[in-house]
């Protein structure tokens, strides 16, 4: 499916990316490295956005659609007493190439970019619209929001997500949202606890009657799981003082269709019903709001809820690449993500048809020892080369605001 000097090309780029460090918020040295690439092989334009998204494009010679393959650059820290191998060698044992970001996602970042200088040659720089590789910024803290701004740029027809799908082509995935419950007491002496309020207790209760909160689920993606992931008091510590304010996280997976408002309405009902029972009892909820900043110096802040998204297996920006694919004689079949990607941004917020596809499955994410299978690599390069025939001479669809999700 590639040529030798192809795989040795990809390969090579995988393990020079892997070698660079690029935590959230200081991805600057694996950006002007991909800069760097993209403008000693042939791409017709390359920009850096104030977020420091890096766009790599290659254009074709006939009027067509604008297909974004997008692939995040920031990686998770590591933990190096956990590693047996040094996180940042790009070693290469067994077939696979080992290091922070191999499966998540730098292994398919390389392949985007290796697949578009495929195609360029392939096509004798010969094809209707235009590629574009987004090596986007912030994504494992705050997915989608730094990629409004290529959004703004681009402005894709299609978009291809590159995250862990195991070589199946993904038409949707759950979406994510952090909620934020406040129970508020009154403080005193914990010699005296009837003089005061105990938020502690409040929040014992209100969490309890979440519990039991019907939990939503859809067809296709599952369980909309509402999961306590943190909670604390305050004073902390709380030296012979009753807590007058606790604070809980949860984790809420989001299903297609669900709002800002429908997701938090059922607390909402739930506090109300536990004030009306108790003139004491005062609690409140809102999503987390996050602030972040890019290794620009430009900052980005929002709430924390990104949508879920999912389109149908007839529509054709699905069907065909899944055919080219195929083609390949790649075993590929339908399926979705588990967890949240840019697509909450690109297909949640915007409605842009939107798939997904890239190497390992997505248990390799975050994990020690983090690899990629160099047969996957190669075989995802192939792939996206075959996704770009199939959505480059599609017709351009019509820009529109609705009925793109189910």
């Amino acid at each position: 499916m590639l040529s030798e000097s192809g795989k040795q090309m990809v390969i090579s780029l995988c393990q020079s990316l892997v070698k660079i460090q690029s935590y959230s918020g200081d991805e600057k040295l694996v950006a002007q490295e991909i800069e760097k690439i993209g403008k000693l092989k042939g791409f017709d334009d390359v920009i850096v956005d104030d977020y420091g998204n890096v766009m790599l494009v290659m254009e074709g010679d006939q009027p067509g659609p604008t297909v974004l393959f997008d692939g995040h650059i920031d990686t998770v820290p590591v933990n190096r007493g956990q590693w047996t191998i040094d996180p940042f060698s790009g070693e290469i044992k067994d077939g696979k190439i080992y290091g922070r970001g191999t499966s998540d996602m730098k292994g398919a970042v390389s392949a985007m970019i290796a697949a578009s200088i495929n195609f360029n040659k392939n096509n004798n720089k010969s094809f209707p619209g235009k590629v574009v590789v987004s090596c986007s910024v912030h994504e494992e803290c705050f997915e989608g929001v730094a990629t409004r701004r290529v959004s703004e740029l681009v402005k894709p027809d299609f978009v291809v997500i590159g995250e862990a799908t195991n070589l199946q082509l993904n038409r949707g995935q759950r979406g994510r949202a952090e909620i934020v419950i406040e129970a508020i007491g009154k403080p005193a002496h914990s010699s005296n606890p009837n003089k005061g309020i105990n938020a502690v207790y409040h929040m014992t209760k209100l969490i309890s009657a979440i519990r039991d909160l019907p939990v939503p689920e859809h067809e296709v993606l599952g369980e909309g799981i509402l999961e306590l992931t943190d909670i604390k008091s305050s004073p902390f510590p709380g030296a012979s003082v009753v807590p007058s304010l606790c604070t809980a996280t949860f984790d809420r997976r989001l299903l297609v269709g669900e709002s800002k408002e429908s997701v938090l309405a059922p607390i909402q009902n739930l506090i109300d019903k536990l004030q009306s029972e108790d003139p004491d009892f005062k609690a409140t909820v809102k999503f987390a709001y996050g602030e972040e900043r890019c290794y620009t110096g430009a900052l980005i802040s929002d709430e924390r809820f990104f949508p879920g998204w999912l389109f149908e297996e007839q529509e054709d920006f699905v069907q065909a690449p899944l055919k080219e694919l195929k083609l390949l004689g790649l075993p590929t079949a339908l399926s979705h993500y588990s967890f949240c990607t840019n697509g909450s941004h690109f297909a949640g917020e915007m409605l842009i048809p939107t798939i997904g596809f890239g190497p390992s499955p997505e248990s390799m994410a975050h994990i020690d020892d983090e690899y990629i299978e160099i047969d996957q690599l190669l075989k995802a390069t192939a792939g996206y080369t075959a996704i770009m025939k199939a959505l480059t001479f599609m017709k351009t669809p019509e820009k529109t605001n609705s009925g793109s999700t189910n």
